[in-house]
């Protein structure tokens, strides 16, 4: 029997001969690796209506909130697109606010600059009424996601998030596949939205939801077949939650991080901030069973989902779960990479505000940014200068050039950080014992110092920031510039 207990990172042995296959330590198998190939060509066309619609989710409990979204039919939509194919998206901004621009950015994507999403910094931002425009080949597989740049508290807050999944990376199809979007609402005792951000939660650890979910319901129940091998792509896209996830009594595999095929690892629990996502192969129940998916870093355990099994077994086979197709990404040159130190840390206000533990609210400014700041990157707080006057970069990189990012979190909070256009590999951490994968938000804890190695992808300016969305709206933000 696998039970999470108090091992807080990695993922542990399957019990008897289900763990076949893997160390016991939770260590990825070494497997031949196979790179994916393009499977379409042709191009994806997609509308987005980014509008407020009452809605009543689930988790509302009968009460009808005024989310945001980018569509009518479906809260929170699910683009697919096969590799190699084109994804042309134009938009129209019909955000119910005088002022409210917005862009939409790619999150994970590693593609052109201009097709990044990042207002005044790679497209001007797209006005109430107007209408903006992408078009791109994604060039790699996996579970990505697309949100708004501009004021992105209250954007998450109020709904406005869509999945995109990339597909072309399975060996061996999944006997099913789901897609979990966790986010929490703020939802006060009248039933209305409370503020999305306040200066106690900004200069901490973010202001909390009061409402779980997970698409859009609290701990939905969801049918799958029986004894069957279901792909799990969970997305953690709450602006602050970090949550620990795993099984109780189950056969299951991490099979992908952030997108990134990686070597099947047994899991035991696996921590996620917000904007990580995590790829699952779950072997579900016999038939009339269910499996719980839990949040193991709240204060007690949270059923997240419940998987129940239906129909005859699809599997008598034991639970060996193959690898994902790969991309051919840059191979890193460590012994010659260039070191270059970050420090997160908190600014003197910042520190004074988590003090005291008090505060009306942040107030944003029409530069998507908070008015105060709490946070730095190498001492430098992101909205100390005018958003469009961008000031200098936090580091100049050289196309192609490898480096090693040396992030060093000196705060008692952690950070999920989270690069524009490019991946981590993630090397080592002076805390923790990680598997090398690769990732486009990598979490750091308290205090954690990590290595993670880049090579210098496509040029122009990439945003990097702690993607809890407070932290990065009150100075938690910068650029790289790659020429």
């Amino acid at each position: 029997m696998v039970t999470r207990r108090d091992l807080m990172f990695g993922a542990a042995a399957f019990a008897g001969s289900a763990g076949a296959g893997f160390l016991s330590v939770g260590r990825p198998v070494a497997a031949r690796e196979v790179i994916a190939e393009p499977i379409a060509h042709g191009v994806k066309s997609i509308a987005f209506d980014l509008a407020e619609r009452p809605t009543s989710l689930p988790c509302f409990n009968g009460r009808t909130l005024p989310l945001w979204t980018f569509e009518l039919a479906t809260t929170f939509p699910i683009v697919r697109v096969k590799l190699g194919e084109r994804l042309d998206t134009v938009f129209r901004n019909n955000l119910p606010r005088e002022g409210e621009v917005a862009s939409i950015h790619w999150h994970g994507l590693r593609i052109p600059n201009t097709q990044d999403g990042v207002p005044y910094m790679t497209q001007q931002p797209i006005p109430p009424g107007g209408e903006g425009r992408y078009s791109f080949v994604p060039p790699d597989t996996g579970s990505f996601f697309f949100h708004t740049h501009c004021n992105s508290v209250e954007h998450f807050g109020r709904g406005l998030m869509g999945t995109l999944i990339v597909e072309g990376d399975e060996i061996t199809p999944a006997d099913g596949e789901i897609v979990l979007m966790m986010k929490d609402w703020r939802i006060g005792p009248d039933g209305k939205f409370l503020p999305f951000s306040t200066d106690e939660g900004a200069a901490k650890s973010g202001t909390a939801g009061t409402v779980r979910s997970v698409n859009g319901a609290t701990s939905p129940v969801i049918s799958v077949p029986s004894a069957a091998n279901v792909r799990i792509r969970f997305y953690n896209l709450d602006p602050m939650r970090i949550s620990e996830i795993g099984f109780e009594d189950a056969q299951a595999a991490i099979i992908a991080l952030d997108g990134n095929g990686v070597p099947p690892m047994p899991l035991e629990s696996w921590r996620l901030g917000t904007a990580m996502r995590v790829d699952i192969l779950l072997r579900t129940a016999a038939p009339g069973g269910s499996i719980k998916l839990y949040d193991y870093f709240s204060a007690e355990p949270f059923v997240l989902a419940e998987f129940k099994s239906e129909g005859p077994p699809k599997r008598t086979d034991a639970f060996v779960p193959t690898p994902l197709k790969v991309m051919p990404f840059a191979k890193l040159d460590e012994a010659n990479a260039q070191l270059i130190p970050f420090e997160f840390s908190a600014t003197p206000t910042g520190a004074a505000v988590a003090a005291i533990g008090a505060g009306p609210g942040i107030e944003i400014g029409p530069l998507c940014l908070a008015k105060r700041t709490f946070w730095a990157i190498n001492k430098q707080a992101w909205p100390g200068r005018d958003h469009r006057d961008l000031g200098p970069p936090l580091a100049v990189l050289k196309a192609g050039q490898s480096y090693i990012f040396e992030l060093n979190n000196t705060t008692p909070r952690a950070h999920p950080i989270h690069i524009h256009g490019h991946t981590f590999e993630v090397l080592n951490s002076s805390k923790r014992d990680l598997p090398r994968f690769r990732c486009d938000t990598i979490l750091l804890i308290p205090n954690e110092r990590i290595q993670v190695g880049l090579v210098a992808g496509e040029p122009g300016k990439w945003m990097f920031h702690c993607h809890i969305l407070e932290h990065q709206e009150a100075g938690m933000m910068g650029y790289i510039e790659v020429v």
